[in-house]
C-alpha cells in the first residue's frame, strides 16, 4: 500500500482484509473515498500530544476557570 494513495486493487485488499468483499464495480470509488481519510489520519499522527491528558481524565462539570476577567 503507497503512503500517498490508495490504487483501486489496494482499497479493494483492505476492504477484504476487513471482511468486505468489493464488487469490482466499487474498487475506484472506495480508493478515491479512502484517500482523503487517509491524508486526514496522516497529519492527525503527525501531532505531537504528549501533554495531552487521556480523555479518562476528564470530568465533564468539573472545569476550573483559570482566566482573569
Amino acid at each position: 500500500m503507497s503512503a500517498a494513495e490508495f490504487t483501486p486493487p489496494e482499497a479493494a485488499l483492505g476492504a477484504a482484509r476487513a471482511g468486505l468483499p468489493l464488487s469490482a464495480d466499487r474498487h475506484a470509488a472506495v480508493a478515491a473515498t479512502a484517500n482523503p481519510i487517509h491524508a486526514v489520519v496522516a497529519v492527525l499522527r503527525e501531532l505531537d500530544f504528549e501533554d495531552t491528558p487521556p480523555v479518562a481524565a476528564y470530568r465533564a462539570g468539573e472545569e476550573k476557570g483559570d482566566a482573569a476577567v
